[in-house]
């Protein structure tokens, strides 16, 4: 059988690699640490987190809590080791970072099936089955190769995010529906109209709010078309008016004028189950963005699906050059997984790494690529990466708002997530099954991983 190339030892490499041993093939994986590194590694370990030490919360009514859920049901080594070194953190699933990535390092690296090489790969490789897995911080001359491959148009450097808000928690009686010069109550546009005295009290506390500060490797890079809302506050008071909060061609209904200034949201999905936030890509941090977003006339209850951010980040624009299944369009025996496909989150990347795992070992054997069912988390937010339909594509995280409706309305929020909770295991239950994945979970409890 031949080996399957995986260049990249961060959490979508090494549970790729994990996958692929545990159902029979050859592995090698390749990571460029210690020999070359990156600004945020600290370690030479695979799976080093680099930013916080959490996984977030494992309760089952958060997205969260239903990833770990799946992952756990796929075998995850992630998952393993996270519950393996845990620290204390109220609700959330935290880590002890250098004990879970010693550990992580020292399971990989005892596999008899896979071959661990610490060296920069400098082009996408030949071989074939190959999984490019090497996260944001892909170095310079690998992003190049990818470029090339896909066109420059295809692979971005730098994320400029705009938050998103569950359709079900927007007041529409303080909104309306139109496009800019457009009919009142047609269009694309769910606008927030906003009076001059609720204006003054939001860009005051816009000013006012905190926000992240960039790390050492993020020196801000700002573009006209991407600045943060907050950046362009400080401009002065009317830039917000001249900018993504203009109110020019706008007429709300309720008064037949002009708005003093509107805020404008677009649909995420068909059913607008998840709106956009235009043009509001923000440093703020998340208890901020929700303090002062909610201060926007019909999100004064807003539920936020993915907060604002602007960071350093090289992804694909998936939707155009991925399937479902993590394969690449131009070839379908190159994989991409992990953040490189623009999931946003630890849990979203290595998930996407079991999945191309899976798919790279069906290749060896001639057989159909698989994606989990649209019911399950990571089926969801496979499809949604690749939306062909996305004309404006950034990265998301986990959330409720990327599942299929339940065929029953159910108004109680706690519940509605339990159910779409246990629909969703049982589907992913049901997909094991069929696809005789059961394999990637044995051993797990014992902890015995050194067999392929």
């Amino acid at each position: 059988m031949k080996k399957v190339i995986v260049v990249g030892g961060g959490l979508a490499g090494v549970e790729a690699a994990f996958a692929l041993a545990k159902l029979g093939a050859e592995v090698i994986l390749y990571e460029m640490r210690p020999f070359k590194t990156t600004p945020a590694h600290k370690t030479s370990y695979l799976a080093e987190l680099v930013c916080s030490n959490s996984l977030k919360s494992e309760s089952p009514d958060t997205a969260s809590g239903l990833l770990k859920a799946e992952m756990k049901m796929l075998g995850s080594l992630v998952i393993h080791a996270a519950y393996k070194f845990r620290v204390p953190a109220g609700k959330a699933l935290a880590v002890d970072r250098e004990r879970f990535s010693q550990y992580i390092t020292s399971v990989i690296e005892s596999m008899e099936k896979i071959q661990v090489v610490r060296e920069e790969i400098t082009f996408i490789p030949s071989e074939r089955p190959c999984i490019i897995a090497t996260g944001p911080l892909t170095s310079d001359s690998l992003s190049e190769s990818i470029k090339a491959f896909f066109g420059e148009e295809n692979l971005s450097f730098y994320d400029a995010i705009s938050p998103i808000v569950d359709g079900e928690t927007i007041d529409y009686s303080r909104t309306f529906w139109a496009d800019r010069y457009g009919k009142p109550g047609e269009g694309d546009y769910l606008n927030c109209p906003m009076t001059e005295e609720e204006y003054e009290r939001f860009y005051k506390e816009l000013l006012n709010a905190e926000c992240v500060e960039f790390r050492e490797f993020e020196a801000p890079r700002f573009f006209e078309g991407c600045m943060p809302i907050e950046e362009l506050a400080r401009r002065g008071r009317e830039t917000l008016l001249f900018g993504p909060m203009r109110p020019v061609g706008l007429i709300d209904p309720k008064t037949g004028k002009t708005p003093f200034a509107v805020v404008q949201l677009r649909k995420e999905d068909k059913e607008g189950k998840m709106f956009n936030i235009v043009g509001f890509q923000t440093k703020m941090k998340w208890p901020e963005q929700r303090r002062v977003f909610r201060l926007i006339p019909g999100l004064e209850k807003a539920e936020f699906l993915r907060y604002g951010s602007i960071h350093r980040n090289t992804y694909l624009n998936s939707p155009r050059v991925l399937l479902p299944t993590l394969q690449t369009k131009k070839d379908e025996k190159l994989f991409f997984a992990g953040q490189i496909t623009g999931v946003e989150g630890y849990l979203e990347s290595a998930s996407t790494g079991i999945i191309a795992g899976i798919n790279a070992f069906r290749v060896l054997l001639d057989m159909p690529a698989l994606v989990p069912p649209a019911e399950t988390m990571i089926g969801s937010l496979l499809r949604y990466i690749t939306d062909s339909s996305l004309k404006d594509f950034q990265p998301m995280n986990a959330n409720f708002g990327l599942l299929p409706p339940l065929k029953d309305k159910v108004k109680d929020r706690k519940k509605k997530r339990f159910l779409l909770y246990k629909r969703a295991v049982e589907s992913m239950e049901a997909w094991i099954k069929e696809n005789n994945l059961e394999v990637l979970r044995y051993g797990m409890d014992q902890g015995d991983f050194k067999q392929g």
